[in-house]
């Protein structure tokens, strides 16, 4: 007998809740922060400091940021669908129908040897790039998840799947 009780109410929607969080919106200003930055370098001082590379190190640097600029579009992407979540202007269901033109992969690290040969500021902005796309993975997964099943008995502390949710959401990378 797996029924629940009449007055139990119904699982808070965590997706939907994690989506209209503080902590989204700390994520949100963040990785928007980031992209402006990254723009603001790249047609800077990056394009100065690109000019004065060797050609190995000056071809690494187009590949690089090349994978920088797609990987932050990608995040504001996403960054931007929930954003509209939060404001009400869409369900959640209607970002995740949208989400799927979004491409959050892991990417590729890139060879180490030639990204020591870029300058130090591109290499702190492919960083925290990647830092903020491991965030907003995890952030994805989590809100996405699918809920239990209302039927199937939990063990221990009802609470403590959200609460192991919120920690991977929200802890960070140690690097």
């Amino acid at each position: 007998m797996n029924e629940r009780p009449a007055d139990e109410a119904a699982p808070v929607s965590f997706g939907e809740k994690l989506a209209s969080s503080q902590a989204f919106a700390a994520l949100f200003r963040d990785g928007m922060a980031l992209v402006e930055e990254t723009a603001a370098y790249l047609d800077g001082p990056g394009r100065q400091e690109s000019k004065k590379l060797e050609r190995r190190a000056a071809l690494s640097y187009a590949t690089e940021s090349m994978r920088l600029t797609t990987r932050l579009m990608q995040l504001a992407s996403w960054l931007l669908l929930h954003r509209a979540v939060k404001e009400g202007e869409m369900s959640l269901s209607q970002a995740n129908k949208e989400k799927s033109k979004v491409k959050l992969a892991a990417g590729e690290p890139g060879d180490p040897e030639t990204i020591k040969l870029l300058p130090e500021k591109l290499r702190v902005l492919i960083d925290r790039s990647k830092r903020l796309n491991d965030q907003v993975r995890r952030l994805d997964a989590n809100i996405y998840a699918p809920p239990l099943a209302p039927d199937r008995p939990t063990v221990g502390n009802p609470v403590e799947r959200q609460m192991g949710l919120l920690k991977a959401a929200f802890e960070s990378d140690v690097r």
